[in-house]
């Protein structure tokens, strides 16, 4: 299992809209492509410290594939370059150029 991590950035403002962007769009299309090795996503949100962060939201996206064979179907060759819609890209202040990939070793549930 191949866990992709990727972050990005929105102001207080946009980040309900972003949220939305996520939930009703993004994430949708993902599952609807044709990847049979795609597993599903989870949204991480955090609101900053403005004293330590600034003003922004951190959103953190984990895409989970059952391999790097499914991680390169769903984003090509160049598969650590991150895939930002357009709709996304224009209430993100800023985001992670690449995308990150993690072999998932161990997986507990209590």
């Amino acid at each position: 299992m191949i866990d992709r991590i990727w972050h990005g950035w929105t102001t207080p403002e946009d980040a309900d809209e972003y949220e939305r962007l996520l939930r009703e769009e993004i994430l949708p299309s993902f599952a609807a492509a044709d990847n049979d090795g795609y597993r599903g996503a989870r949204v991480l949100r955090r609101e900053g410290d403005p004293e330590v962060d600034g003003d922004e939201v951190e959103f953190v996206t984990v895409l989970r594939f059952d391999s790097f064979e499914s991680v390169t179907e769903f984003a090509g060759e160049a598969y650590r370059d991150a895939h930002v819609p357009p709709a996304a890209r224009e209430v993100l202040e800023r985001y992670d150029d690449r995308a990150r990939h993690y072999e998932v070793r161990e997986e507990r549930e209590y």
